[in-house]
C-alpha cells in the first residue's frame, strides 16, 4: 500500500532502525554518571550531538535535543522572547507557520504581547522585504519556516535573516520539513527540527541556539541539555535520529532529483486527468517530494477515504477533514481553493509505478465523490451554458446554503449560475468558513466575477456576477 504522507511522518529509515536497536543495548545508562556504563552512554550522546550539529551547520554546544519538534518550537520561542524581554514583547511570524508557532504567538498575545503576521502570496511565499517592514524597535523575535509543510513552498530565509540581522532581531527557523534535504542557508539565530520528518524515530526534536543570542529557558530545568531540555534523554532515539539524519543527507541529492521528477509528473498530469483542479504552492521554489492540489466540488474527507480504499495514504487541508471544520490556515492565508484538497508527499524510495498507479486511481475517486454529492456533469466539466441569457431569466438569485458544509455551497452556486443572464447576480448564503476561500476560487477557475461578501443573519452572503 503506497504511503504518500511523508510530510507528516516519514517511514523509519533502515539506518535509524539499526542505530536504535544497537543503542538500546549500549545506551540505556545515565550519560551524566561517571561509571563505565554512564561513560559509554555519554560517548553515544556526544557523537549524536556532533553528527546533528554538523548537519544543521552549528557548533555541538549550540544544539540540544528535545522530546519533539513542537517542544523545540515552543521552548525556542519562549526562551528567545524571555531573553530579550527588555527589548520588547513583539513577535513577527509568517501567516503560514506551523500551528506550534502560531500557538506560541497566541500565548504571547494572551499574556499582553503583540504579534504581527506577515502575509504570503498565492504560492505561500513571503515577499523579500516583508519582514523588514514588520520589525519594530520593540521586536524581540521573528520566526520563519524554511519550507511549508502543506504546500512545499521554500521561503527566502537568507534574505529575511539579513533583514533581521540589520534590525538586530534574532530569527528562529522551523526547518522540520527541509533539514533532511540540506542545511538552512543564511544567518539564522535559532533553528528547530523534528526527527520523524526525515525518517528518524518520533519523540526526538532538536533546538539550536547560536552563541550570542540572548536566551532564557522557561520553566523548571535541571543540568541536562544546558538546562534547555530537562529530564532523562531518550538516548536510543537521539542516536537513531542523528544516524538517520546523516544517512538521508548522504542520499539527498540523488533522491531529491528522482522525487522531483515524480512530483513534476503529478503536477502536470493531475489537471489533465481531473477537471477543475488547482495545483497550489510555488512551482519552482519548493521541496522536491511534495505536491498539493485542490478539486472543485469535492468533499476532502470523502476523497481521502476513497483513495485509502484504493490503497493510497495521503493527507488533506480541507475543512471537512478537521474537527474544527476550518480550512487549513495555510490555504486560507494563500487565498486558494480549499475544498477537495490533497497533499501528496513522497517518502524516499517511492517507485514511479506507485505514482502512475495513483494517477490511474485519482480520476475515478474524484468522479465518484462528485457523483455522490450530486454534482451536475456540466458543472464539473465546463463553463456555464448560455441558457440563462433569455429575457425570462432572473437577474438575481439567492442560494440558501446555510447549515451546509464544504463543498455544497459551491456546488449549489455552480448549479444555478446558468439561470441568470450575463451580468446577473447569484448570492450564496453560507455559514461555512471554507466558502470564504472557495467561492472566490471558483470564480477564478470559472471566469466569473466575484463581487464580494457581506454579513447576514446566521452567516455570510457571497455575491457572484455572471460574465458569460
Amino acid at each position: 500500500m503506497p504511503y504518500f504522507d511523508a510530510a507528516s511522518a516519514a517511514p523509519l529509515h533502515p539506518v535509524a532502525r539499526q542505530a536504535l536497536l544497537a543503542s538500546l543495548d549500549e545506551g540505556w545508562a545515565d550519560p551524566a554518571r561517571l561509571y563505565r556504563e554512564g561513560r559509554r552512554a555519554r560517548l553515544l550522546l556526544d557523537a549524536a550531538r556532533e553528527a546533528a550539529a554538523e548537519a544543521v551547520g552549528c557548533r555541538p554546544d549550540e544544539l540540544v535535543f528535545t522530546p519533539s519538534g513542537t517542544r523545540a518550537l515552543h521552548d525556542g520561542i519562549a526562551g528567545a522572547l524571555a531573553g530579550r524581554r527588555r527589548t520588547g514583547r513583539h513577535l513577527v511570524v509568517s501567516a503560514v507557520e506551523h500551528s506550534a508557532v502560531l500557538q506560541s504567538a497566541a500565548s504571547l498575545e494572551a499574556a499582553g504581547g503583540t504579534v504581527t503576521e506577515v502575509a504570503v502570496d498565492r504560492t505561500g511565499r513571503v515577499a523579500p522585504g516583508s519582514y523588514a517592514a514588520a520589525l519594530t524597535p520593540g521586536t524581540a523575535l521573528a520566526a520563519l519556516q524554511s519550507a511549508n509543510h502543506e504546500v512545499g513552498t521554500v521561503q527566502p530565509v537568507a534574505e529575511v535573516a539579513e533583514e533581521c540581522r540589520a534590525a538586530g532581531v534574532p530569527l528562529l527557523v522551523d526547518a522540520a520539513q527541509s533539514l533532511g534535504w540540506g542545511p538552512v542557508e543564511g544567518g539564522w539565530s535559532l533553528l528547530t527540527a523534528s526527527a520523524h520528518k526525515w525518517g528518524g524515530p518520533a519523540g526526538v526534536g532538536l533546538l539550536a541556539v547560536r552563541k550570542g543570542v540572548r536566551f532564557a529557558p522557561q520553566g523548571p530545568s535541571d543540568e541536562r541539555e544546558s538546562g534547555r531540555a530537562p529530564g532523562f534523554p531518550d538516548l536510543p532515539g537521539i542516536v537513531a535520529a542523528a544516524a538517520s539524519l546523516r544517512a538521508v543527507r548522504a542520499e539527498a541529492a540523488a533522491e531529491a532529483a528522482r522525487l522531483r521528477e515524480l512530483v513534476e509528473r503529478v503536477r502536470a498530469r493531475v489537471p489533465e486527468l481531473v477537471p477543475d483542479v488547482e495545483v497550489v504552492g510555488d512551482p519552482v521554489r519548493r521541496l522536491p517530494h511534495l505536491v498539493t492540489f485542490s478539486c472543485l466540488y469535492v468533499d476532502g474527507e470523502a476523497l481521502l477515504h476513497a483513495l485509502d480504499r484504493a490503497g493510497f495514504s495521503v493527507s488533506s487541508g480541507s475543512s471537512c477533514t478537521s474537527s474544527t471544520l476550518m480550512p487549513s490556515h495555510v490555504l486560507r492565508a494563500m487565498g486558494v481553493l480549499s475544498e477537495g484538497n490533497v497533499r501528496v508527499s513522497l517518502p524516499a524510495g517511492t517507485r514511479a509505478a506507485d505514482v502512475e498507479a495513483f494517477l490511474g486511481v485519482l480520476p475515478g475517486a474524484v468522479a465518484s465523490v462528485r457523483e455522490r454529492l450530486g454534482v451536475p456533469r456540466e458543472a464539473a466539466a465546463a463553463a456555464p451554458s448560455p441558457t440563462g441569457s433569455g429575457s425570462g431569466a432572473a437577474a438575481e438569485l439567492v442560494v440558501d446554503a446555510l447549515g451546509k458544509r464544504c463543498p455544497i455551497p459551491v456546488i449549489e452556486l455552480a448549479k444555478v449560475i446558468g439561470d441568470v443572464p450575463v451580468g446577473g447576480l447569484v448570492t450564496v448564503l453560507s455559514d461555512d468558513e471554507a466558502a470564504r476561500l472557495d467561492v472566490p476560487a471558483w470564480c477564478g477557475m470559472r471566469d466569473q466575477e466575484y463581487v464580494g461578501e457581506r454579513p447576514v443573519p446566521g452567516g455570510t452572503a457571497y455575491t457572484v456576477r455572471r460574465r458569460g
